[in-house]
């Protein structure tokens, strides 16, 4: 097979590469490296398998030849990035997946759109199932990724129904694991950081919040799956495990042996009080659901960052 993968230079888009290289398909990597990093695919440079395009997505994407699959993951992803670039956030969810869409149409490639559970917004509904349409504030400054993925949502399912484009719609709950980005301002890669350099650890509002995360190697093996089924309508992907904010700040110091005290600061305007997926569509209809437990996932995180982390 033949896989473009947008943003395949950021956190979940290399490991994707590095999967289909492994099972050995042919791999197209498209970044501009707005926040993917170099570093992340530098490995694949000398397979003959791979070919890295540095490009701007919501440009006309030429592709020569056959593509068999589209994986659309460029986007700037944590809250940090998106406030940070908010304008090129919603340009990639609307243009970017408007353009990755055309390739698919074209070639008759299958597309997977990477969504996410911010879909949902802060839910009023717990756990998420992906029958919820979610509770967002559009106007409020989370909003340029909340509809972003939202629209781009829509627009897959339009090129589905109207011109017979084979679809897949993941929402992605919260991932981790080795390649994140140090300063990418998500919780894990502040809290190891912080805690391996001995900073305080900074926790948003009391810590009360929870959130599910599912470790990278269970993410990628239910985005392939997804990829493989026939399922069009959206599929939530992530770990049923829910844990505080704090809880898992407290988890990090203890799993480092740091001395790090705790930090709260102010709770983000919109910033959801719970997150947590349900998947049973995912068990279902895919077979699908999470193996790593949070604390191997968390030492095999912890051993990437040791390395990355300036002390």
């Amino acid at each position: 097979m033949k896989i473009v993968i947008t943003g395949g230079a950021g956190f979940i888009g290399s490991h994707l590469c590095e999967y289909f290289l492994e099972q050995g398909q042919i791999v197209t990597c498209l970044d501009n490296f707005i926040t993917g990093r170099e570093e992340n695919i530098k490995p694949f440079l000398k397979n003959k398998n791979f070919k890295f395009i540095r490009q701007n997505v919501t440009e006309f994407i030429d592709i020569p030849g056959k593509v068999d699959a589209i994986l659309h993951f460029a986007s700037p992803a944590s809250p940090k990035d998106y406030l940070e670039y908010p304008i090129q956030t919603l340009k990639v969810g609307s243009l970017g997946t408007h353009k990755a869409l055309g390739l698919a149409k074209a070639k008759g490639a299958r597309f997977l759109l990477a969504s996410t559970s911010e879909v949902y917004g802060d839910p009023q509904i717990h756990p998420q199932p992906e029958s919820y349409w979610g509770h967002v504030n559009p106007v409020g400054p989370r909003g340029v990724y909340d509809e972003a993925k939202r629209f781009a949502e829509a627009m897959t399912m339009a090129y589905h129904r109207y011109h017979g484009v084979d679809t897949r719609i993941a929402r992605i709950f919260n991932t981790y694991g080795p390649q994140m980005r140090v300063s990418d301002g998500r919780a894990l890669p502040n809290f190891f950081s912080q805690a391996i350099q001995g900073k305080p650890v900074t926790v948003f509002g009391d810590g009360s919040q929870t959130r599910s995360f599912c470790y990278i190697d269970d993410m990628v093996e239910g985005l392939a799956k997804l990829l493989d089924s026939k399922e069009s309508d959206p599929v939530n992907l992530g770990n049923r495990e829910e844990i505080t904010v704090k809880a898992i700040a407290e988890e990090v110091i203890e799993l480092v042996g740091s001395q790090s005290e705790l930090k709260f600061l102010p709770l983000p305007q919109n910033d959801p009080k719970v997150r947590e997926p349900d998947i049973s569509r995912a068990k279902k209809l895919l077979g699908w659901q999470p193996k790593i437990d949070r604390h191997a996932g968390l030492k095999k995180t912890w051993a990437y960052f040791k390395t990355v982390v300036e002390k």
